[in-house]
């Protein structure tokens, strides 16, 4: 038989038993995701709405439903080629950073500790320049080269930051930020060494967009959260018990050094995914975790939160840059740089 029953240490928790399997609920943190899980749907339907080719959120829902996509002719062809890869590749992309942005946090103890300021985005960035500048490489070589890239500097900010048999969180973030200023300075002389149209392209990639993306940067993403987001969900409760600190991890039998390569290899290969569909975005793997746990309130990895949470980040950027009244084509990637650059600001102050 089916039960609820409320945990009394608490007033939103609850207990739900069948049979003999029985799982702790907290109402709080579901209400919280299944309202960002709506706004995230509601916003979607909304975003393949604008562009410069009026269409109602009713003609968007009739194309999408569908069963012969011929049959709504030139709207059908711009929703499905041209809006619907933009919308997926936002929506995944900021998830994939919120993911990677919670994982680094939870690793470092920091609430700096995201992929974007320890290095490793910068990291899957020249990897995806070296194939646009020297390979003119497709999407899937950029998102391989990005993939590779974050590895090679992970582990480059690993070896560094180890030490007494363990990795030091608190070496974690200072590492990463030397590193991550080394490729910067590195991203620059392969668009100043690369051809002059391979540079240019480059940098409108550095730049951070989502113009023009295809189904093969929507596709690539997507399956890269569908596979990695499971896969880092699982190790959740274990990385709880790591932010309690080495000694009581170790002793109720977490193996702390294999857990952080895994999830560092989760987090860079998320964050590498995003970097080769979008370019480098900042601010979002920085700010959703932590707008998700004091939304929450809560000690615990908000991994699915931080991914609804990046999603709709990304996706309202993404809206702000299209309805702004100015004729100017405003790169997603700065504008969330500028933004994140604020935050990065108030989030030093407060913790002061």
């Amino acid at each position: 038989m089916f039960t609820v029953t409320k945990v009394l240490s608490s007033r939103h928790l609850y207990a739900l038993r069948w049979k003999s399997a029985s799982v702790v609920v907290n109402v709080k943190n579901v209400s919280i995701a299944a309202i960002m899980a709506l706004s995230l749907c509601a916003l979607t339907v909304f975003a393949l709405s604008v562009g410069k080719l009026p269409m109602t959120v009713h003609q968007v829902l009739e194309i999408l439903l569908s069963s012969e996509r011929a049959e709504a002719g030139f709207h059908a062809k711009i929703l499905w080629d041209i809006r619907l890869p933009r919308v997926i590749t936002a929506v995944f992309a900021g998830a994939a950073l919120g993911v990677s942005g919670a994982i680094f946090q939870s690793i470092s103890r920091n609430p700096l500790g995201s992929p974007d300021i320890i290095g490793f985005t910068s990291g899957a960035a020249a990897g995806a320049l070296i194939q646009i500048i020297y390979f003119a490489g497709g999407s899937l070589q950029i998102a391989m080269g990005a993939i590779v890239g974050g590895l090679a500097t992970a582990a480059v900010v690993l070896v560094l930051s180890y030490q007494g048999g363990t990795i030091k969180r608190q070496n974690l973030v200072l590492t990463g930020i030397g590193v991550g200023a080394i490729l910067s300075a590195f991203n620059g002389l392969l668009l100043v060494k690369g051809e002059i149209d391979s540079a240019i392209t480059g940098n409108l990639w550095l730049a951070g967009s989502l113009h023009a993306r295809t189904w093969d940067h929507a596709l690539a993403v997507f399956a890269g959260v569908a596979l990695l987001l499971p896969l880092a969900k699982l190790f959740t409760a274990a990385m709880a018990g790591l932010e309690l600190g080495e000694l009581r991890a170790q002793s109720v039998g977490i193996r702390v050094l294999k857990l952080r390569l895994m999830m560092t290899l989760i987090g860079v290969a998320l964050a590498a995914l995003a970097t080769a569909a979008t370019g480098p975005i900042a601010f979002i793997a920085l700010a959703a975790p932590q707008l998700m746990v004091r939304l929450r309130n809560t000690a615990n990895l908000p991994i699915v939160s931080s991914a609804l949470m990046g999603a709709l980040i990304l996706l309202i950027a993404d809206l702000t840059t299209q309805l702004i009244p100015i004729d100017v084509n405003l790169p997603i990637g700065r504008v969330c740089g500028i933004i994140g650059g604020f935050y990065l600001l108030w989030l030093i102050t407060r913790s002061r």
